[in-house]
């Protein structure tokens, strides 16, 4: 629906009519759905709405395109539901939002294009929330960034789910391309899990992080019309300020097939060491592709290494290859298992994952777990209570405006490198302000007041609360 939405909102806002005013001259006469086929010359026919002076709006002509072969059938009683949900930005308006998309702002930059960091409120336009977002800019070369960028409009235009990340709006003005979304205080679980921050995530924050993302593919498979993800890796999911994880970037998504044998693809697109095998031979893709690359990230969450490591020799590059064969072998096990965690995590979890991960990456995909059994897998595994006590260290990523002031230095805890770094009693000095200036490292110690707050642990000195 979003789609149609995206596409009749750039036909008639040219004319200075909304989108809504639209709708709700037609719903009353149309019999409750509206039918839009897109040909093959990239011009909409929908009856009623399309002009020959629509025609001439030549700047629409590649979003247009997109849309070749398309067929969308949506009860109207739902568009209601959508536009409350999806804002509608001009370009000016984002970039007095992010100051000018400046330095200061920036954020980072992915496959899909630079993001900047904002805040909206209802000055801005009536409806909005005040709280700070996210926008991503699309690079304008290429027609692959658009067509990516439509499919997150068309997806999380529809799909709402604590465990995705809330698009709020978006913009499509000339060639400019923008989505904006939350904003996700601590980032993605790439910079945790491979120690950008310093220090190693805890055991149960590394649970609570995938059962948040499991959930939020269970919830994509589970629609009418499964979604596959096609893209799950650890710099897809995005972690709040309690490390609720969140799913984003659904470029590469698409409609999926509950049947095997009917979904088929002759591009095969996704990340390096994360696509499962049966797609990467036969392009052969379904909600199961997704389980594989779910068993990636699940065992990066134990291993800390990521899914392919160049530098490393053949045998254990790709880490799907070197570490399942040990996944079984209650003696093997422990060889893999992330160093910087120092034992301090539940045994019984640790079988229990590895278990579920050798499953996950199954070369048969029948032989898959469901997500829905990962979930139910996975949660139980909060509870497990045969942790080691003693206090563990972890250096969060704060911000400037939210410093962490009762910072602990411990001559009885053994530190990691980079706790060195933030600590004078260690080092003799703090380190000098990286020049971005906006996110901070600090140490926290498991036995204080503040770890617990940031819910990055359920480690205390006694052991697991």
């Amino acid at each position: 629906m979003a789609g149609f939405l995206v596409l009749l909102n750039q036909l008639i806002c040219k004319f200075g009519t909304s989108v809504r005013d639209i709708l709700e001259d037609v719903y009353p006469v149309v019999a409750g759905r509206i039918f839009i086929v897109i040909p093959r010359d990239g011009l909409p026919s929908c009856p009623g709405a399309v002009t020959e002076e629509m025609r001439k709006l030549t700047e629409l002509r590649r979003m247009l395109y997109t849309f070749l072969h398309v067929i969308a059938t949506h009860d109207l009683s739902s568009v209601f539901l959508i536009l409350k949900n999806i804002h509608i930005f001009t370009y000016e308006e984002l970039k007095t939002i992010t100051q000018g998309f400046s330095k200061h702002n920036y954020l980072g930059e992915g496959g899909f294009g630079e993001v900047y960091k904002g805040f909206v409120d209802d000055s801005l336009k009536p409806g909005l929330k005040a709280q700070p977002v996210a926008v991503k800019a699309l690079k304008q070369e290429g027609g692959q960034g658009h067509r990516e960028w439509l499919a997150e409009v068309i997806i999380l235009g529809q799909l709402k789910h604590p465990h995705l990340v809330n698009l709020i709006g978006y913009c499509c003005e000339n060639d400019h391309r923008l989505l904006v979304y939350e904003y996700m205080e601590r980032g993605n679980l790439e910079d945790h899990l491979f120690q950008k921050y310093g220090g190693a995530l805890p055991w149960l924050t590394r649970v609570k992080i995938l059962l948040g993302a499991a959930k939020g593919l269970d919830f994509l498979h589970k629609e009418e019309k499964p979604v596959i993800y096609r893209d799950f890796k650890p710099s897809n999911i995005l972690l709040s300020s309690d490390y609720s994880s969140k799913l984003s970037d659904f470029g590469l998504a698409t409609d999926g097939s509950e049947a095997d044998d009917l979904n088929f693809t002759k591009s095969v697109m996704g990340t390096e060491g994360y696509a499962a095998p049966e797609y990467i031979s036969a392009g052969h893709l379904t909600t199961m592709s997704d389980v594989f690359s779910f068993g990636v990230v699940l065992l990066e969450m134990l291993t800390a290494r990521k899914a392919v490591e160049k530098y490393r020799s053949q045998r254990g590059r790709k880490l799907v290859e070197w570490a399942r064969p040990m996944l079984k072998d209650p003696n093997k096990l422990e060889q893999i298992i992330d160093p910087t965690l120092e034992g301090r995590y539940s045994f019984e979890g640790i079988r229990k994952a590895a278990e579920l991960a050798y499953q996950c990456l199954s070369h048969n995909p029948k032989s898959r777990p469901t997500m829905t059994t990962v979930v139910k897998t996975l949660e139980p595994i909060l509870d497990l209570k045969d942790i080691q006590n003693g206090p563990f260290v972890y250096i969060v990523q704060v911000s400037d405006s939210n410093e962490v002031r009762d910072i602990k230095c411990k001559d009885d805890v053994k530190v990691v490198k980079e706790e060195a770094k933030v600590c004078p009693k260690h080092q003799g000095g703090r380190k000098k302000r990286r020049k971005n200036k906006a996110m901070k490292s600090r140490t926290v110690y498991s036995d204080t007041t503040l770890y617990k707050s940031l819910g990055t642990s359920l480690y205390t000195q006694g052991g697991v609360e």
